[in-house]
Order: structure tokens, then sequence, then C-alpha cells
């Protein structure tokens, strides 16, 4: 059985980022994540895809709409989604592959598959090649979180999907609606709006990016109208059905007045909870608060000795 003096459930920034400064402080470090690469949500589904994109659809908005001003003629301008997705993948490996490196080179051993906690001191590494205990004088939970599902609006990753499948979108939609209003569905709805789809945003409170500075959201709120952003604030979308391949979404706003959108996919960005599920936490000992967030103290101890 393989012994550490540190373990990590989880690659993401901050899973490998212990790692590698419990190796750099003299720890034997293990390190497991369920993904072929590293990087957790950030790297993989999450702000580096985004910020690719962002880029990529910026640039081919502005050849469409701000160079004329300047005397540049740059004639028919057209996009390759194809492409684009290519050239965001390689960022991403690119990054994943440079982390592979520093674990590497930090003498961090890396684990494929899913870490199970299997009480104080043992944790289960689960794989295709089949199943391994390790044990370490400390275990540190670093899984990260996955996209929130609305009750009423399930996942089909198709049609109805979160922002993961919002990344690899194979061709442009028509028709673009997104739940919530905060930085995930605001950037993605960009992404695609300056790409050429018409994209509507429903979010239940009264401005957009409800958590940051007033002011500030007023003034982004201004910049994506003119960009060509719409909104729906202070409503709700009740129900969505998929019918012949589009999405009936039933949008209802404060006063209860409702309306049916018509779309090609609804993207529901509100939020993201937790991913302690099917770690076996709760069994081995450790304590979680409502959403699944695991009960800590002031020195992120949780309530099984030796796992933080």
């Amino acid at each position: 059985m393989k012994q550490f003096d540190l373990f990590v459930i989880g690659g993401g920034p901050g899973g490998y980022v212990a790692a590698i400064r419990g190796a750099q402080l003299g720890l034997n470090v293990g390190l497991v994540e369920i993904r072929s690469s590293l990087g957790g949500t950030c790297l993989n589904v999450g702000c580096i895809p985004s910020k690719a994109l962002l880029e990529s659809s910026g640039h081919f908005h502005r050849a469409q709409h701000g160079l004329e001003e300047h005397g540049i003629h740059a004639g028919t301008v057209e996009i390759d989604v194809g492409r684009m997705m290519a050239r965001k993948e390689q960022v991403v490996r690119d990054l994943t592959e440079g982390i592979r490196f520093l674990m590497k080179k930090n003498k961090v051993q890396v684990f494929q598959g899913r870490g199970m906690l299997a009480g104080s001191g043992r944790v289960i590494v689960r794989s295709e090649d089949g199943e391994e205990t390790v044990e370490a004088a400390h275990i540190l939970l670093a899984m990260g979180s996955v996209p929130m599902e609305i009750p009423s609006l399930p996942f089909d990753g198709e049609r109805i999907v979160s922002s993961t499948e919002a990344l690899c979108f194979e061709q442009i939609p028509e028709h673009l609606v997104v739940v919530g209003a905060g930085a995930v569905g605001l950037e993605l709805g960009s992404v695609w709006m300056r790409l050429g789809a018409r994209v509507t945003v429903v979010e239940l409170l009264p401005m957009i990016t409800p958590f940051a500075d007033k002011m500030m959201a007023r003034t982004l709120e201004r910049a994506l109208k003119k960009q060509g952003l719409e909104f729906r604030l202070g409503s709700r979308i009740t129900g969505a059905e998929v019918k012949g391949g589009r999405v009936e979404a039933v949008v209802e706003d404060k006063k209860g007045n409702a309306e049916t959108l018509v779309c090609d996919r609804l993207l529901v960005s509100a939020g993201r909870r937790p991913c302690t599920g099917g770690a076996g936490l709760e069994e081995a000992g450790v304590k979680l608060e409502d959403g699944g967030r695991v009960e800590v103290d002031d020195r992120f101890r949780t309530s099984l000795t030796g796992v933080y």
C-alpha cells in the first residue's frame, strides 16, 4: 500500500497548487484527479476556454463592426467554428500539460481516477484498471464544483445545457436563451452573440451581475445592450420543453405575465454547487452543510481527523 504525507483529492487550482506547495516543503505528496487532464473546471471547462472563445469572437466581431471607421475595409468576413474550437482546445491542452510537467518536476505522484475517502488517513482510488488504496497522514479535499441544475430545467446535454456544453457548440445557434445574468451567462452569451446568434438573457433579479457594484453593473448592462444582448430582468423561466429540435421556454415576469420564447439552445447558468457527492465523505465521517459544502473550522479542518 502506497503511503504519503499528503494526499490531495482533486487536481484543480485548489488541489494542484496545494500539492506542489506541499512537495516544495518536503512532503511526499500524491494527488488523484478524475479527469484525464489536470487543471479542474478552470482550465478544462471554465475560465480558460471561455476566455479563448471571448478572444476569438471578439476578433470576429471587430472585423465586422469596428474597422471601417479606421479606414480598414476587410471585405466579407467568415467564421470557421471548428477551427475556433480547435484553437480553444489547444490553449487548454498547452496549459494542462504545463501543470502535469510541474507535478512531475516537483515529484508529485498523480493518479487518474475517482478518489473515495475511506476514513481518516485512507483513500481508495478507482480507475479503469481497478482499485487501490493509499494511506496518508493528511488528506486534502479539493473537489471543486459542478453546474447547478434547476429542477424545472433539467440538463439534457443537447438543447438544455450547462456552461460545459455551451463551450463546445458545433454551430452557431440562431437564438440562444441564457438563464442567469452572472459572469458565466454573460461571457458565453457574449461569445455566441458576437458570432451572430440572437441572445436573450433571463435574470430573476432586477439587475445583471447582482452581486457586483450597482454602478458597474448598470454600465456593463448598457455596454452589452449596445453590443446586441437582450435582457429580461425581474423574470424567470418556469419551464421548458424540447419540440422538434427547438426549445420552448415559458418566461414569466414579476407581475405574472407569461410568454413563450422559442430558441435553439437554452443555457442554464444559475451558479455552481460543491462537487462533494459520490466521494464517500459522509460515510467516512465528514460533516456536510446545506448544499453539500464541507463543514470546516478556522484552520480548514473537517470533522474527520487529518482531513482538510
